[in-house]
């Protein structure tokens, strides 16, 4: 029998503004040519609600007419992200560092199809509540808004974890080409790429590419 396919879900830089809508649609464009892109995750920069729909809807299409879905996440936007990303043609929000109890709301008010997904999930008790209040996927590791990284071994632990026991869907992000492999290989669903490997000058997607064949060898685990 054939093994599922990891697919790939790409990271966007935090606190995305409108000045860069151009460069990072040409940016998924790219990607898009030569990985198995399946989600999209914006990560953007607090505004009012109109200037947010608008910078949505002049990304959201690269990512959606090419069958992935685009994830709206805006720490500290006290507006209604829900609304933000049904007005601007995206799937669904992702959010980070939520308690269970909020999650339960924002699924309670996606509907018709519509994705939740949650991040920042720094212990199993965390992620194990949220994938009670019923998510589409968890999300483990991605770089924090100051640009720190989580330690990469915690992260692969953490997905090794959740791939063998759950079946909500897991997103492990890397953030060098070294971390793909390995992450791939946990069986996880989707490999989460920061921006620095897709986007960023000196971006090779045909290199990301090279490292999840890896994860189908057994050099790619530990």
């Amino acid at each position: 029998m054939t093994e599922p396919r990891t697919r790939i879900a790409l990271l966007t830089p935090h606190r995305v503004e409108a000045a860069q809508a151009d460069v990072l649609v040409a940016a998924v464009g790219r990607a898009m040519t030569v990985l198995d892109v399946a989600a999209l995750v914006l990560r953007l920069a607090p505004s009012d609600e109109r200037s947010l729909v608008g910078l949505v809807k002049q990304i959201a299409p690269a990512g959606v007419e090419k069958g992935a879905a685009v994830l709206v996440a805006c720490p500290d936007f006290s507006g209604d992200l829900v609304s933000v990303a049904a007005r601007g043609g995206a799937d669904g929000v992702h959010l980070d560092r939520v308690p269970g109890g909020l999650l339960r709301d924002f699924r309670g008010r996606l509907k018709d199809g519509r994705i939740l997904g949650a991040g920042g999930l720094e212990s199993k008790h965390l992620a194990m509540e949220a994938g009670e209040a019923g998510v589409d996927y968890v999300m483990f590791g991605g770089l924090y808004p100051d640009g720190v990284a989580p330690d990469p071994e915690t992260v692969l632990a953490r997905t090794e974890w959740w791939a063998e026991i759950f079946e909500t869907p897991c997103i492990a992000v890397a953030a060098t080409l070294d971390e793909i492999a390995p992450l791939a290989a946990t069986g996880c669903e989707f490999v989460g790429l920061e921006a620095s490997l897709w986007m960023e000058e000196g971006a090779d997607p045909g290199a990301v590419q090279a490292r999840l064949a890896q994860a189908a060898t057994p050099e790619a685990g530990r």
